[in-house]
């Protein structure tokens, strides 16, 4: 028999739902979008000028056209969002303004990612305040070297959870360096009130998905696929509901998932092969510069700036990205021209 579906509130003491379904209407944060979340909610780049300072212009024309190229909700402050080289205050900058920008049109998901456990759970009170949706959270780990164990994570997750009352999802990702199991992420999911999504993007991220689910059941109410969609036909298989992609072309991931989830697993193939060589020319040879690259190509931003000690991309590399895309007509090639 399934184990009631959660209805999420901070703390201990939260109150479980007679039915799985129960949850489903819920209203997050300001959007209207409601849960469970699916579909796809792609990484925003954080936009900076010339000299490497915020452009939070930039910064809200870069929201707008993801916004129309089909993103059902979006992230901010992630990896992809060069999360780790701003300060705090800039932090706070990029969060209220694409908060206040957005209001409302689609969930967003901000990271909130810190190796101490209050800085943590202070970050995720302040995106919840600001209206995030859902934040997302990486394991503790600092340095190549610094970790800590299960029971560290547990407690952790529990302080973030405690502090909070929309969704956590944890960044499950090898940057962390931090192994943790299908049957520990379940064990989260049982524990801790607000712990329901996950983004896999471990090597064989499909394998532990399926793992995933079956242990967790219901409720795993988003398992999700990542690493700009490399393995995106895979894990849909396996059972992911949603993909955090780069910012760079919502509307060619969505030709994949559209489909897929309508049942036409064919079709969603013929789409994944057309747009694999994009996919792999990002995650392989841009990273996150590929985003910017594209956006300034478009007329989207005026800067594809990533600050020191990030480098520029090499102008072969940049004429190799345009040129592929160039060939699929993504929006961000036109949208401001």
């Amino acid at each position: 028999m399934a184990r009631p579906a959660k209805i999420f509130g901070a703390g201990r003491n939260h109150r479980r739902a007679e039915s799985p379904n129960e949850n489903r209407g819920m209203v997050m944060g300001n959007s209207n979008v409601r849960r469970p979340y699916k579909g796809v909610f792609p990484v925003v780049p954080t936009v900076f000028d010339g000299d490497g300072r915020l452009d939070l212009e930039g910064q809200k024309r870069a929201v707008d056209f993801m916004i129309d190229a089909g993103s059902h909700g979006l992230c901010i402050l992630a990896n992809f969002s060069e999360q780790f080289v701003l300060t705090d205050a800039e932090r706070d900058m990029v969060l209220d303004t694409v908060l206040n920008h957005v209001v409302g049109r689609v969930p967003v998901i901000v990271t909130t990612t810190h190796f101490a456990s209050h800085i943590c759970a202070e970050r995720s009170r302040r995106a919840q305040q600001a209206g995030a949706a859902m934040v997302m959270v990486m394991p503790p780990y600092h340095g190549a070297t610094i970790r800590v164990g299960e029971s560290a994570i547990h407690e952790f997750y529990r302080t973030v959870s405690d502090a909070i009352s929309i969704p956590i999802m944890i960044q499950d990702a090898p940057v962390a360096g931090t192994p943790m199991s299908a049957a520990f992420l379940a064990r989260l999911v049982r524990e801790l009130a607000n712990i329901c999504y996950f983004k896999i993007e471990v090597p064989q991220a499909a394998a532990k998905l399926r793992e995933l689910i079956a242990i967790g059941g219901e409720a795993i109410e988003g398992p999700w696929d990542g690493e700009e969609a490399i393995t995106l036909m895979a894990d849909l298989d396996a059972g992911a509901t949603g993909a955090m992609t780069g910012g760079g072309y919502p509307d060619g991931i969505r030709q994949i998932t559209d489909p897929y989830f309508a049942g036409r697993r064919d079709e969603a193939a013929a789409a994944y092969e057309r747009w694999l060589p994009l996919i792999n020319y990002e995650n392989r040879q841009c990273g996150l510069i590929a985003c910017k690259a594209l956006m300034k190509e478009g007329g989207v931003i005026k800067h594809e700036t990533v600050r020191l000690p990030l480098q520029p991309l090499h102008p072969a590399v940049r004429a190799g990205l345009i040129e592929i895309a160039g060939r699929l007509g993504p929006l961000v090639l036109r949208w401001g021209k």
